[in-house]
């Protein structure tokens, strides 16, 4: 089973940064694609970035892209996601998700990911 512990949430204003890590149980180029979800408390857990092995292919949902960059650093096992001009709709529970099923939906696609962490807090003010 492999394991995803995530970290480096917390509450900034709006404009700030962050840097959230997810580090896993097993080398990250082992898991086909790895990134990161977040739900809201009134909303369904939607993708925000993924990257791909195979050329370190990145997708990134349109309200973030230009704003936050994933990436990954194998010798550690951990992806990362620097966001950056946080806005208040930005604020939700990140997930990191990894281990891409290939179920039919695209690499953003909630269901086709197999192993995921238990999140962390992002809170945005205005």
């Amino acid at each position: 089973q492999v394991q995803l512990v995530e970290s480096g949430g917390g509450s900034v204003q709006a404009g700030g940064s962050l840097r959230l890590s997810c580090t896993s149980s097993v080398y990250t180029y082992t898991l086909g694609c790895m990134g990161w979800f977040r739900q809201g408390p009134e909303t369904e857990r939607e993708g925000v970035a993924v990257l791909c092995t195979g050329g370190d292919t990145t997708y990134y949902q349109d309200a973030v892209k230009g704003r936050f960059t994933i990436s990954r650093d194998n010798a550690k096992k951990t992806v990362y996601l620097q966001m950056n001009s946080l806005k208040p709709e930005d604020t939700a529970m990140y997930y990191c998700a990894a281990g891409r099923r290939l179920l039919g939906g695209g690499p953003l696609d909630r269901d086709e990911y197999k192993f995921w962490g238990q999140g962390t807090q992002v809170t945005v003010s205005s």
